[in-house]
């Protein structure tokens, strides 16, 4: 089979989706017998889910290389792993009975005709039924295993960043991932009160991406928030190019205002806000910003 790896996170919803939207269709059809098109929907979407859950299976042995070799993932990249087999066995089983269903119904008659009803056997006219109850009670455990494997699957990307920036292979993807967690972590260290933590954080960034406007529109944050440099922060504003889009505008002048307001400057702070285009000031941040610094 060619390698498919990096598309696993899309192969996967092709699991999900049929094999989670199928169950009430499936039982709808075997409770309500009407309409019919019920259970060949569900049948359809059991073949669907079955086969994507073998490809799903394939191209995350392929691909979990990478997510594993990072530090401390190995065991979430082994638990969904693990639960991506079972999803693709149970389903392929409940996929078995559920053909044999179909043949039963075909053989009595209750998929077209009515001559093979008359002439089969009480038992058999019963078996299509007997093994779509099968069929249903399977899936309703398989669709809690699917949403298990799931979730393992989000905890092992969004807890542990298994694949995340390295799935394609472009180093830029990296620098995003890169990016990304100095991002965060400054976060929490700003908000568990470590603000020189945050500004350490912030500086590697700077470091690690020098010309990044956003970066640099972060450095003058950490200037006025954790370090409370005013004037640093005026100095580095200075620096950055004119924008156009209507959100760095209104950054740049609520950082100015507030850098103003380090300085005790209180005019100057209303200066920059009300330097702002007449329709940008009628954003909320600058209308409250205005209010706190007296209109």
């Amino acid at each position: 089979m060619p390698f498919i790896g990096p598309y696993h996170p899309q192969i996967v919803h092709f699991v999900i989706v049929p094999l989670i939207l199928g169950l009430p269709l499936y039982v709808l059809g075997l409770v309500l017998k009407r309409p019919r098109y019920f259970w060949p929907m569900a049948s359809i979407l059991l073949v669907v889910g079955t086969v994507s859950a073998w490809l799903a299976v394939k191209s995350g042995a392929q691909a979990h290389e990478l997510a594993e070799s990072i530090p401390g993932v190995a065991q979430a990249v082994r638990t969904h792993e693990d639960l991506g087999h079972d999803t693709r066995n149970i389903f392929t089983g409940i996929l078995i009975v559920e053909l044999l269903a179909i043949a039963a119904a075909w053989r009595t008659g209750q998929l077209g005709g009515g001559e093979g009803r008359e002439k089969s056997s009480s038992a058999l006219r019963h078996a299509p039924t007997v093994l779509r109850v099968v069929v249903a009670a399977s899936w309703v455990w398989g669709a809690w295993v699917v949403y298990e494997t799931g979730e393992h699957g989000g905890d092992l990307v969004y807890s542990y960043a298994g694949g995340v920036g390295v799935r394609t292979g472009k180093p830029q993807d990296v620098g995003h991932l890169l990016m990304a967690g100095l991002y965060n972590e400054s976060r929490l260290e700003r908000r568990d009160g470590d603000n020189a933590g945050a500004a350490r954080l912030v500086d590697m960034m700077v470091a690690q991406f020098p010309d990044d406007p956003d970066v640099k529109m972060l450095k003058v944050e950490s200037l006025i928030v954790d370090l409370k440099d005013g004037r640093g922060a005026l100095d580095l504003l200075a620096t950055l190019s004119s924008s156009r889009n209507p959100r760095t505008q209104i950054r740049k002048a609520l950082y100015a205002s507030d850098a103003y307001a380090l300085l005790s400057m209180p005019d100057s702070a209303r200066a920059a806000l009300k330097s702002l285009p007449e329709r940008f000031q009628q954003s909320r941040m600058v209308k409250d910003r205005l209010e706190k610094l007296g209109g």
